[in-house]
């Protein structure tokens, strides 16, 4: 008997992980409620008679929170709350086997790239509440689970670089590029749905274009998507280093609506630990990248992701990269632990041999330098005006963000409401007048 708190014809989506798997689940979710169903994101209480958890396999951590929201929803589904179990995504592709035999409540488990099938199990005549002359127009289309002004865009997947220590290209495969004219169409396609920001995602943005073109053709790409009417905001994410392509750095000074904003995840400054870490790139060729970035497109904010504990890492080499962050001063930076991951070059050529403990205290003294860097910036822009974007309102404030602030990563901006009427998804000059933290306060 079905519970009477299940809602029939109801499927839960949770995503979990980074924004490429969140734009896979809003496909899947277009997809699915153009056959009939009532899909849900990320509820804070599931009550639908299906869920589709699509999972994360990149590092300990993302896989333990993988884990255990399957095993919760195994528990629903033991008392009766749940009808139907399917779990997708990056931890399934990759331990699809092992966890087949040890969650037996798992309907089905699809890869990262299979979903298709399982779109095709829900929408057989006998699962489907109704479909008949339902179709999607173009692969593109998806539901946006973000707030309705931006969205994410993935111009491809899979990666080439091996770094010692990532699982992504065992789970994703080699890079593949998206063809330029469908992710133009796409653009297009949210546009028309009333997006503004667009946060153009990928494992490997430099390498765009290298496999279906056979030269590097991002700032084509970009250039291109900037000409696009309505697009007010473009935002990059997750450069590499290595063959960076730099004809992208004139295209992003050129366009206004191109923010002044690159995620290039860097990693570690010494040439020992560069080279072992299979980066590619030696410390000098590092440094006059960023050099040159700064250089080509004035006031840029730089995001960076940093690595402590990788396996041979001295204290000559946590200090050389303390002094480096220091001299550097990233607007925003995250850094992280090394964790094993098997199969990867590291875990099989290196002894993991770096206490937990002095992992730990290396990101917390890390983050400490970065904590105070972030703080001096903040001060910096009290007293400027920056143009900010709304997206809610919280309380007795407007929460915005500035060009230089990637949604869910990085600052906020704080505007009394004090009886204004501002609109959600709407463009506002704001003069900043204090900071917390990392966060800025402001006013019209």
């Amino acid at each position: 008997m079905r519970n009477r708190y299940m809602h029939k014809s109801e499927i839960d989506i949770i995503t979990l992980g980074c924004s490429k798997n969140l734009v896979d689940a809003e496909r899947v979710m277009r997809r699915l409620e153009v056959a009939g169903y009532t899909c849900v994101h990320d509820a804070p209480e599931p009550k639908g008679e299906i869920a589709i958890i699509n999972t994360c396999g990149f590092i300990g951590d993302a896989k333990e929170e993988s884990i255990n929201m399957i095993l919760q929803m195994a528990e629903r589904k033991k008392h009766r709350q749940l009808r139907q179990l399917y779990v997708m995504g990056c931890l399934s592709q990759r331990y699809m086997q092992e966890l087949t035999a040890e969650i037996p409540e798992v309907d089905g488990w699809y890869g990262k790239f299979d979903y298709d099938n399982l779109i095709t199990r829900l929408t057989q005549p006998s699962s489907l509440p109704f479909r008949e002359g339902l179709g999607v127009g173009f692969p593109y289309e998806r539901t946006i689970t973000t707030p309705p002004h931006y969205t994410y865009v993935k111009i491809s997947e899979g990666c080439n670089r091996f770094c010692s220590y990532c699982a992504i290209p065992l789970i994703t495969g080699r890079h593949t590029s998206r063809p330029m004219d469908e992710i133009l169409d796409e653009v297009r396609w949210l546009v028309s749905k009333g997006v503004k920001e667009f946060n153009v995602i990928a494992q490997d943005l430099s390498s765009y274009g290298l496999d279906i073109y056979h030269e590097h053709r991002l700032a084509e790409l970009i250039d291109k998507m900037a000409e696009i009417e309505g697009v007010q905001w473009i935002r990059l994410h997750y450069a590499y280093p290595t063959d960076f392509p730099y004809d992208i750095l004139p295209v992003m000074a050129r366009h206004p609506n191109i923010c002044k904003y690159l995620d290039i995840a860097l990693q570690h400054c010494t040439d020992r630990m560069l080279s072992l870490m299979r980066r590619h790139i030696s410390a000098a060729e590092q440094d006059a990248l960023l050099e040159r970035i700064r250089r080509e497109v004035p006031g840029i904010t730089l995001r960076t992701t940093l690595m402590v504990g990788h396996p041979g890492e001295t204290e000559e080499d946590f200090e050389a990269l303390k002094t480096w962050v220091k001299k550097q001063r990233f607007d925003r930076m995250g850094a992280f632990a090394y964790c094993e991951e098997e199969g990867t070059y590291a875990a099989n050529h290196y002894e993991d041999d770096i206490p937990q403990a002095v992992k730990e205290q290396r990101l917390d003294e890390l983050m400490l330098i970065q904590e105070q860097i972030a703080a001096e910036k903040s001060e910096q822009k009290v007293g400027t005006t920056q143009r900010v974007i709304i997206d809610r309102r919280e309380g007795d404030y407007f929460i915005g963000r500035t060009q230089a602030d990637s949604p869910e990563v990085d600052c906020e901006v704080l505007i009394p409401v004090e009886g204004l009427a501002l609109s959600v998804g709407e463009f506002y000059d704001v003069r900043i007048t204090s900071y917390e933290g990392v966060d800025l306060y402001g006013t019209l």
